[in-house]
């Protein structure tokens, strides 16, 4: 069974998020027992941002920055797509809080639509949103 960093390396449509990822030394955290909920912002996520935003924040010089990004996408513990209730707050592993919403069968947290997954991974699961959390 793939843990968060494998599933993260072989989906086309997460091909930022795995440079990221890499870059910001969390496919280590990611590979780990875990467990994590995980929300993934697709490609099309990351060309919402600033223009040259993600090219800067993967430079080396800026690695602390990108890590950050990173971890505003990580909850420790296993939330899945049918726990996620109106009213949640999940606190992510830098301390940031992801406040939940649910309206008419769709779940957000702010403005990103959370996509359920919840494939069997060994170390949590993964979500995929439309946009990329910034705190």
């Amino acid at each position: 069974m793939s843990n968060i960093t494998q599933v993260v390396n072989t989906d086309k449509n997460l091909k930022t998020l795995k440079k990221g990822i890499h870059s910001s030394d969390l496919d280590q955290l990611l590979s780990s027992t875990g467990p994590f909920t995980f929300f993934a912002p697709f490609d099309l996520a990351f060309e919402k941002l600033e223009k040259g935003l993600m090219n800067n924040l993967l430079e080396p010089q800026n690695k602390l920055k990108l890590t950050d990004l990173m971890n505003n996408h990580i909850v420790s513990g296993i939330v899945t797509f049918k726990d996620l209730k109106d009213g949640d707050r999940l606190k992510t592993i830098n301390g940031n809080e992801l406040i939940v919403e649910v309206k008419n069968g769709t779940v957000n947290i702010g403005s990103a639509a959370i996509h359920g997954r919840d494939a069997k991974i060994s170390n949590g699961v993964i979500h995929s949103t439309d946009t990329v959390f910034i705190k």
